[in-house]
């Protein structure tokens, strides 16, 4: 008989925001893909949206407005920590990161 591998499904990502939220997260995203850009490297603007709209729908809600206005190190630290340590399976962070923005 031939063993099936049986792993319990991940949960679904939400990326559910709401439209005031949505407004934010996009200047947030334009923010950070400007931000790549100048330092030589690409983070394509929907892979921003998703990675800001995940951390913030599943288990980690941000501060966005503060985080919009931060200065560029804490921006930089919250935004692309949350590109390395995002769980894209799950939308929660991993390694213990956590936002200087959290709610």
């Amino acid at each position: 008989m031939k063993k099936v591998n049986r792993i319990a499904p991940k949960r679904i990502v939400s990326f559910e925001v709401d439209i005031a939220e949505l407004e934010t997260v996009n200047l947030i995203v334009s923010r950070a893909c400007a931000m790549a850009q100048s330092a030589g490297w690409t983070y394509e603007r929907m892979d921003a949206t998703m990675d800001i709209k995940a951390c913030h729908a599943n288990g980690n809600p941000l501060r966005l407005a503060d985080l919009l206005e931060a200065d560029d190190f804490n921006f930089a630290h919250d935004v692309f920590g949350i590109r390395r340590h995002l769980d894209r399976g799950t939308g929660y962070l991993m390694d213990c990161f956590v936002p200087r923005f959290s709610a």
